[in-house]
């Protein structure tokens, strides 16, 4: 049998792997500067199988604004290149033979938008997840009432709970709200 603690413990690690995952994803979404995490989404159909791009080539970074891919596999060079054209990351890929580059466009404003939209989107689905989150602990939480566990114990459980969400939904937020400065910084 599970104790409030180990209940609240629970929810307040999984809420952690919810804020992880947002950075990850806010890493995906580009800012004007080259960063090679922008192109972790990106799966390149090699042999049939769908291949994380940097699974299959060296991603680097020359300059601020380009990006250099060198495929492991010379063979693999034009599907990652339709791969890159297929993506919603607006980004045109120039292959010479036997690397890829990438220049990074200066976002236009309409451009910025749509991402801050989208950054908006992400920061939502992470916010409902923290709240699915505090409320599956509160369902388990409810659960040992009636045991070895007080009725008060279970209500200051759920306070520390809801505090613990909380703060979790204020670091959502302040992460969207620096990728959204960063963003629109010009």
């Amino acid at each position: 049998m599970s104790t409030t603690a180990e209940v609240l413990a629970s929810g307040e690690e999984r809420m952690k792997k919810a804020l992880v995952s947002l950075a990850t994803e806010l890493k995906t979404i580009r800012s004007g500067r080259a960063n090679p995490q922008m192109l972790d989404r990106i799966e390149v159909d090699y042999y049939g199988t769908p291949t994380p791009l940097k699974g299959l080539a060296n991603i680097s970074t020359p300059d601020g604004r380009s990006l250099l891919i060198q495929p492991y596999d010379k063979a693999s060079l034009k599907s990652i290149e339709q791969s890159i054209h297929k993506s919603d990351l607006g980004l045109t890929p120039n292959s010479d033979g036997s690397v890829i580059r990438i220049s990074i466009p200066v976002l236009t404003e309409d451009r910025r938008k749509d991402m801050i939209k989208q950054m908006k989107k992400i920061g939502e689905e992470s916010r409902v997840s923290v709240r699915n989150i505090r409320r599956d602990s509160d369902q388990a939480l409810k659960k040992l009432k009636g045991g070895a566990i007080s009725e008060d114990e279970i209500k200051g459980s759920e306070d520390t709970l809801q505090k613990i969400t909380d703060k979790y939904i204020k670091e959502v937020d302040a992460s969207i709200h620096a990728k959204e400065q960063e963003l629109m910084e010009i």
